[in-house]
């Protein structure tokens, strides 16, 4: 299968700009293939790449971690420590976030619990007094 930039585009949720851009920026493993007419083909491992990368993105993984990634992905067997040292070191920004996030979330979660109690006592106390 071979999509255009623009099927590949709505397969990635991706902006045909944004698939571009990651093209010239070296985040791609290979060049996309052409068509004779010269217009971009992409193919199910372009798409999964693709997705690899946008999820190394939208965990916040700097775009030259991510050109680094690619590289050593590009250069083949014989790198898999430097690959597994900088997902590992990415995972645990990872989960020094999520961490963080979950905090936050507590602290929301407890602002919650007072606030619905507060109005729950007012509503009790209502009704008594009616």
């Amino acid at each position: 299968m071979a999509l255009t930039i623009a099927e590949a585009a709505e397969a990635t949720g991706l902006s045909s700009d944004t698939l571009r851009y990651y093209e010239r920026d070296g985040l791609l493993l290979r060049p996309v293939a052409r068509s004779a007419s010269g217009h971009r083909r992409y193919a199910d491992h372009d798409l999964t790449w693709i997705e690899m990368v946008t999820r190394l993105r939208a965990t916040g993984m700097p775009i030259r971690d991510i050109r680094r990634y690619a590289a050593l992905v590009r250069a083949g067997d014989g790198n898999e420590v430097d690959r597994l040292d900088l997902l590992q070191a990415h995972r645990d920004r990872v989960l020094a976030e999520l961490s963080a996030v979950q905090q936050h979330l507590e602290a929301i979660e407890t602002k919650i619990g007072i606030y619905a109690g507060k109005l729950a006592d007012a509503v009790v106390g209502a009704e008594l007094t009616a």
